[in-house]
């Protein structure tokens, strides 16, 4: 299509950025100059598609009282005024035909009336501001038309002082689902139309900047900052009051500063006057470069510990109000997480404001993704496309105009899965020229042509580690190998944090500290993005009877919908800590490494803990010399003694984010041999009648089935090596190879057979001879059981031998059985307090824990695998009345408890599909399959692989009460 046949095009169809909108300019939240909130209830009417010529909507006098309302920021589609939400991850969901989009496409219309306060001004200029509308948007001032704009998630103004009227004034916004703009925002979320940001009127008096520039570098070799602000359209002076600083606009001071950085967020209050505007400032100063392959900040290596953030509320989508993004950078700090990448598009500007005051490094990221011309061959990428050029041209100035003066901002994105094309080089060189002071970054071109660093999505732990030692497979180019492999390497996303998960995390940390060049990275993704729903708790992709839809793909997060932290981020805290407690060389000592970027430890206090069989025998602070970045010493409590020490760093005073004592990093140590039960053996089986007794249990003569111990019944106890899935075992459909979930289903595994061979009375023993096999297959576990006894005690050993050729691992390796539903309160010692897999585990510490069955298990949005314990000792279930069942390990096992079999859950597609039966379903496994990262990145690591091979555990068990 030609440049004239695009011209022919309705506005919401052409790929130009829009009409009639001001140049884009800074962002700042507060100054001497009048404002107006048009936030609020908008009268709204849904049309089922676009293209009507009715506009009399927009006239002053139009009667709307027949229509519905909803608020603003929001989506229409999440406040029951008609259409629904709708989910994909890559494909789009309608025909790839640029710039043309379905004449099915709803389209709301807003108005809002409102009135100009007492005494705002006549003099200068008003212009009216929209922070975000979904897809694009067409405005009308009181029957006036002012133009129309895309670009959903950036900042657009018109001037409309002269439009505006004493008494009611009239807003009128037309907003269309689909535009020419959807094809530069096929992120991987939820389709939400609407006004979802700000609007507000805005006074510019005369005199007044049109837009300022901070430029505040650091110096540390001499720790000088230097200060110059650029104003546009004023003449003016910055005020820094705490330095001592009155300085022309344009004009440059060098003075000492404390720095800013994401550990210390040094931020210093400051004004820009001019003479018709009083601006306020919080300036931090920074210098940020890439020095010998290495991303540097104020001279030192940056280590990023960060997560990639969507904009999302399960009530509001992406209308996010400030109390919630507060929210989110709280929990970020407070478990350790240093940088966010805006995944893919610059957020609500105050979030920028957040993290400056809170300290988190930023890759600020442009409104941009094409990822769904994938699915042609690129074909067609708007990217490489002429015609796009100034759209992404805009989309680039607005970003980097709004956010400019953030000093927590280092690095811009030019998108995110794009491909690659002509127009990309357009904006990288668009952005070096008009801000040479921070990096530039894009993961999708391999050339890394336009960027400062190399970056990449979910390469494998082996990879990482070639790339450390830049020794990378290259390129064809040698050229372009040359430039690649003197860059810093970033991983912009890592850890895909799907259902139960990421596995890993610990391996790919080591080798960031391992090696220069690895500079950390972004884990996907902040938060699940579970839409809230009546019936079904959160919602997720084709819940809502889209078609296309990538089902749960969207709960990838962090945090479930509700922002309640999951294992995953409890994990990821510890993996990344920032100091490094570990045990030292003799018994008792420890050795703490500094893992700051660029502080000592002097803001924390650490606190040993010496515990006995669980119970705390003694306690005190433990002295740390001063530690500079990356310094380690060994120390030692002041107390001897066998037990499990423990160390944790603690704030020592209060902070923005956390109070004192907030655990900021714990290591532990168990000094002797820890206690292991005692055998239980001696006791002769005795049968009378259908049964057989064996010191506490009772037995089923005929079959061997364990009927109870003590009072307490018993049912099922068997084998098993089945769970349910969980979405990284079940990986992503474009990985062919090694998707267990899927291999374990094939190969028969959720419908293991039990075949009793032989049920064998011996003098000391009753041994239970079995061969458990997946139907349909000709492999098998040959099993026995061999219950022995002393006393009140129960033994149990089993072996497992494998039969036939085994090409698939096992999910787990142990025993089931089912207790009373009564016996629901746990109590273990062992890994804890939340869930733990083999590569999941860093974060469970040891120690004696008591919950709930009902608390014991993970909530994940899709129902999968969850809630084993590891480490465990022995773990205890009892009732009310305190009696119950104990199970001591021959060795540390794995135990679960739940209210419905692994099979159900297997069947269950949302939370609400789960309901408690009869019975307390108990797992004890002698071992478990890791978890990985293969819904969108690596299979478990082969360490992890639970191989089906020759294996003996044993437990004992006891009753209770």
């Amino acid at each position: 299509m030609s440049r004239n046949d695009t011209d022919s095009l309705p506005w919401y169809e052409n790929p130009a950025p829009g009409t009639g909108t001001l140049a884009p300019r800074s962002w700042y939240a507060a100054s001497d100059a009048r404002r107006l909130s048009l936030n609020g209830r908008w009268d709204f009417r849904l049309s089922p598609a676009a293209g009507t010529e009715d506009e009399s909507f927009a006239r002053p006098e139009f009667d709307a009282s027949a229509w519905t309302s909803v608020a603003v920021p929001g989506h229409w589609v999440l406040q029951g005024a008609g259409g629904a939400p709708a989910y994909t991850n890559v494909v789009y969901p309608f025909p790839v035909d640029p710039p043309r989009v379905p004449s099915e496409n709803p389209t709301g219309d807003h108005l809002r009336t409102f009135e100009l306060p007492a005494g705002w001004p006549d003099e200068g200029e008003t212009v009216l501001r929209f922070d975000g509308v979904d897809s694009c948007a067409r405005v009308w001032l009181n029957g006036v038309e002012l133009g129309d704009f895309k670009g959903s998630r950036l900042p657009h103004e018109f001037a409309v002082g002269r439009r505006l009227r004493p008494g009611a004034n009239v807003l009128a916004v037309r907003v269309h689902t689909w535009s020419s703009g959807s094809y530069l925002e096929d992120q991987d979320q939820w389709w939400l139309p609407g006004v979802f940001r700000d609007v507000t009127l805005l006074h510019r008096p005369p005199g007044a900047p049109r837009d300022f520039f901070v430029h505040a570098g650091y110096d540390h070799r001499d720790g000088s900052g230097t200060l110059r602000v650029e104003c546009e359209g004023a003449e003016g002076r910055v005020l820094v009051p705490e330095l001592g600083a009155d300085v022309a606009t344009g004009d440059t001071v060098t003075l000492p500063v404390e720095p800013w950085t994401a550990e210390t967020p040094r931020l210093y209050a400051a004004e820009l006057v001019t003479p018709g505007e009083r601006i306020a400032l919080r300036i931090g100063f920074r210098t940020v470069a890439v020095q010998d392959g290495v991303i540097t900040v104020n001279g030192r290596r940056l280590l990023l510990r960060g997560v990639n953030r969507h904009e999302f509320h399960p009530e509001t989508g992406r209308a996010v109000d400030a109390r919630t993004m507060r929210r989110d950078l709280v929990l970020m700090k407070r478990h350790n997480v240093n940088a966010v990448r805006t995944s893919h598009y610059p957020p609500h500007p105050a979030f920028l404001d957040l993290c400056d005051e809170l300290g988190l490094w930023v890759i600020d990221e442009c409104d941009l993704e094409t990822h769904g011309f994938a699915e042609v061959g690129w074909r067609g990428n708007p990217v490489d496309d002429a015609r796009w050029t100034p759209a992404l041209l805009d989309r680039a100035a607005r970003m980097v105009e709004r956010d400019k003066n953030h000093p927590s901002v280092i690095i811009w994105s030019l998108g995110n899965e794009c491909g690659t094309g002509a127009g990309l080089g357009a904006m990288a060189r668009w952005m070096r020229g008009r801000d040479p002071e921070r990096l530039l970054h894009y993961e999708g071109d391999p050339s890394c042509a336009d960027v400062d660093m190399y970056s990449r999505m979910y390469p494998t732990h082996a990879e990482v580690e070639r790339i450390g030692k830049r020794a990378e497979e290259p390129p064809a180019d040698a050229e372009l190998d040359a430039g690649r492999r003197a860059m810093p390497f970033v991983l912009c996303e890592y850890g895909h944090a799907m259902g139960n998960g990421p596995g890993g995390l610990s391996e790919y940390q080591r080798l960031f500290e391992r090696y220069e060049r690895c500079q950390g990275g972004f884990v996907w993704e902040w938060i699940d993005h579970g839409l809230a729903h009546p019936e079904l708790g959160f919602a997720y992709g084709g819940d809502f009877g889209e078609e296309p839809h990538d089902g749960n793909f969207v709960c990838d997060g962090l945090l479930f919908p509700d922002r309640t932290p999951s294992p995953g981020l409890i994990e990821y805290k510890k993996v990344i800590e920032p100091v490094r407690i570990a045990p030292g060389a003799t018994a008792g000592a420890f050795t703490v490494t500094n893992g700051y970027d660029f502080t000592g430890l002097g803001h924390l206090e650490f606190r040993w803990s010496r515990e006995v069989d669980g119970a705390l025998v003694a306690s005190g602070t433990l002295a740390v010399p001063p530690l500079a970045p990356g310094a380690s010493a060994d120390v030692a409590p002041d107390a001897a003694g066998d037990g499990l020490w423990t160390v944790r760093a603690v704030l020592a005073d209060d902070t923005g984010w956390a109070g004192r004592g907030h655990l900021v990093a714990w290591g532990q140590a168990e000094v002797g041999t820890p206690p292991r039960p005692a055998p239980a053996t001696g006791a002769r089986p005795a049968l009378s009648g259908s049964t057989v007794t064996l010191g506490p249990g009772v037995f089923d003569a005929a079959t061997g089935a364990l009927l109870r111990v003590g009072d307490v019944p018993v049912e099922g106890l068997r084998l098993d090596v089945w769970r349910a899935p969980t979405d990284n075992d079940n990986g992503a459909p474009w990985q062919p190879d090694e998707r267990y979930g899927r291999l374990w289903r094939e190969w028969g595994l959720h419908r293991m057979r039990h075949r009793a061979d032989a049920v064998e009375t011996g003098s000391d023993a009753l041994t239970v001879r079995t061969r458990v096999a997946p139907a349909g297959r000709d492999v098998g576990l040959r099993t026995v059981y061999r219950w022995t006894a002393a006393g009140d005690r129960l033994g149990l050993t089993v072996s497992v031998v494998p039969e036939g050729d085994w090409r698939v691992p096992l999910p787990r390796l142990g025993i089931r059985f089912a207790l009373p539903p009564a016996y629901d309160a746990v109590r273990w010692f062992g890994g804890g307090p939340g869930e733990a897999y083999p590569d999941t585990r860093a974060a469970a510490m040891l120690g004696q824990w008591a919950l709930g069955v009902d608390a014991l298990q993970t909530p994940y949005v899709r129902p999968q695998e969850n809630g084993a314990r590891g480490d465990v000792r022995w773990v205890e279930l009892t009732g009310d009345d305190g009696r119950g069942l104990r199970a001591a390990g021959g060795a540390p096992f794995w135990f679960t408890a739940r209210r419905w079999t692994s099979e159900e859950l297997d069947a269950a597609e949302h939370l609400t599909d789960l309901v408690a039966g009869d019975r307390v379903h108990v797992g004890l496994d002698h071992a478990v399959q890791g978890i990985g990262s293969q819904s969108c990145g690596p299979g478990v690591l082969p360490a992890y692989r639970l191989e089906a091979a020759p294996a003996e555990f044993s437990f004992v068990f006891s009753p209770l009460g």
